[in-house]
């Protein structure tokens, strides 16, 4: 099945899940990869790559040595995110809520970026808290935590954790997708 086909096949059996009923577009694609920062990581964690659209604009601008790992809830987006073939991949079928033992399961340090396309607003207040708190454990001194979102409720969410960052909007989106960063401090 094909990516966009599969896409709004997902949504539709698991709207929880699933963001949006299209991929990323290749405008936000490239914010994204630019607000993060993705060249200058040597680890980058994506969580809900979905269909893999924003995980090849990561690849494609990520160093030779950099190493992404993508943790994706839904079973069928990750064995297509399986066929990827780039050695610096490593797709890991999982919570985000795991995210420092995934990482350590599969021998890799504090990510430098991660970068979220879950659905916040659609899950519960404590799974999204969750979720934020596991960024905010496992991400090195000095990282970016980068989230695209339709509604603002991340932004909510992220506050108490990483205070309230910043926020562009991507309008060569359907819907226009907002882009939220934050950092966390260095010691």
């Amino acid at each position: 099945m094909q990516g966009p086909l599969l896409f709004l096949t997902e949504f539709l059996r698991h709207p929880s899940e699933v963001a949006s009923l299209v991929p990323s577009t290749p405008a936000l694609k490239a914010r994204i990869v630019r607000d993060a920062e993705v060249t200058q990581a040597r680890t980058i964690i994506e969580l809900g790559p979905g269909t893999g659209g924003t995980t090849h604009a990561i690849l494609e601008a990520m160093a030779p040595g950099a190493r992404l790992l993508t943790i994706e809830i839904n079973a069928r987006f990750h064995q297509r995110l399986r066929r990827i073939d780039d050695t610096r991949l490593v797709a890991h079928l999982g919570s985000a809520a795991e995210l420092s033992a995934i990482a350590a399961q599969h021998g890799l340090p504090a990510p430098e970026v991660v970068i979220s396309g879950i659905p916040f607003s659609k899950l519960s207040t404590a799974a999204g808290a969750g979720i934020i708190g596991a960024v905010a454990d496992g991400l090195a001194p000095g990282g970016r935590f980068v989230a695209y979102q339709v509604s603002d409720r991340v932004a909510r969410l992220a506050a108490p954790v990483f205070g309230p960052g910043q926020r562009s909007t991507e309008w060569l989106s359907v819907p226009p997708i907002r882009v939220f960063r934050w950092e966390r401090p260095a010691p």
